[in-house]
């Protein structure tokens, strides 16, 4: 397992795999996860965390049923760009997940994404009481579906230039 640039896993990609994204709480995981032509982020069940060992068999577990060939994990920055305890907290998990599993990991800036989240359950008159529930997936397809747009984007340049 390796950590990669988005670039670097838009050329290692084949069709048909798709990509979880993750919002990594103190006490839950909040998953995302793309269809196959890696368009649409659907947010999954969250993983409540118990301890490293059983959150990263959680992942691996859901890894493996729905067919994810990477993960795309937000990386809290502070608004100044600066990195903190959380930050540092997020680099020390996909650490330790190195020796779970040879998936590569995006790390992704994961500013504003709950606050987007949070937004679009209050529009959808979700109450505060399942929002609470549903936060962290809902911030995980954000984090996801900002990558996949990116990976489209790569994609469509590296086609362009094959045709010019």
């Amino acid at each position: 397992m390796a950590v990669v640039t988005i670039e670097e896993l838009a050329a290692k990609l084949t069709r048909g795999q798709a990509i979880a994204g993750l919002d990594l709480g103190t006490k839950t995981i909040g998953i995302s996860v793309s269809d196959l032509g890696r368009r649409f982020a659907t947010p999954r069940e969250v993983i409540r965390r118990v301890k490293f060992g059983l959150d990263a068999q959680a992942l691996v577990a859901m890894a493996e049923k729905e067919r994810v060939a990477a993960f795309i994990i937000g990386l809290p920055i502070n608004m100044d760009g600066s990195e903190g305890p959380r930050a540092q907290a997020t680099r020390a998990f996909v650490r330790n997940m190195e020796q779970k599993t040879e998936l590569p990991f995006v790390f992704w800036d994961e500013r504003l994404s709950t606050v987007a989240a949070e937004r679009v359950l209050i529009e959808m008159d979700v109450s505060r009481k399942k929002r609470a529930d549903r936060i962290d997936s809902a911030a995980a397809s954000f984090i996801l579906q900002g990558a996949l747009d990116r990976l489209a984007s790569l994609e469509k340049a590296a086609s362009d230039d094959t045709d010019a």
